[in-house]
């Protein structure tokens, strides 16, 4: 007899990478900076596109982006542009790119003031995750007050492609909010 199927949110496609992502990372909390930071970028490169997308390049990414240290992405040339914007293993858009090496810098800005991103960040939900109750995954919203007071702030210190939506999508994937909806095997032991 098959063992019985985890019921899982229904945005998560089948996909084993996805599934992966869903089961051990997305509304678990993080509070390593440069994990902060990659969600950060990663959420950023995937303005327009799935999300399935950037999880399949987003090991590229790391190698790419010297596995997101933020110190070393700050001092990135316009020869390291170049060979970024050749890597068909990430999302070869000038802008996007360009964000990312802005972001590393309002980023390490944030660190010197904060003394850490994760300090900085978790802020925006009195350092707690807010974990809703949605029954289906079409409820969720795209984007929140928090999410509006975190976007307006980011954009006021320098970064770059992060618009509510984004920052609503990044505090989804770094346990900020816990969105598993109800019925999903996530959500159970959370409540």
């Amino acid at each position: 007899m098959a063992g019985k199927m985890k019921k899982r949110c229904g945005w998560c496609s089948s996909d084993p990478l996805y599934i992966e992502y869903h089961d051990k990372e997305w509304g678990r909390p993080v509070h390593d900076d440069r994990l902060l930071f990659e969600f950060l970028v990663l959420e950023g490169a995937q303005a327009g596109l799935s999300w399935l997308t950037v999880l399949k390049k987003r090991e590229n990414y790391r190698k790419a982006f010297h596995r997101f240290d933020a110190a070393k992405i700050a001092r990135y040339d316009d020869k390291k542009i170049k060979e970024l914007l050749n890597n068909a293993g990430i999302i070869r858009n000038r802008l996007k790119i360009a964000s990312a090496i802005a972001n590393a810098n309002a980023f390490l800005a944030v660190v010197r003031e904060f003394g850490t991103f994760d300090k900085y960040i978790w802020q925006f939900v009195d350092g707690k995750p807010l974990t809703n109750h949605f029954p289906h995954y079409k409820k969720l919203p795209a984007k929140t007050p928090q999410s509006d007071a975190m976007s307006k702030d980011l954009k006021k210190r320098g970064f770059n492609f992060v618009g509510s939506t984004i920052c609503y999508a990044f505090m989804q994937a770094v346990g900020m909010v816990n969105d598993h909806t109800m019925d999903c095997f996530c959500k159970k032991g959370t409540l």
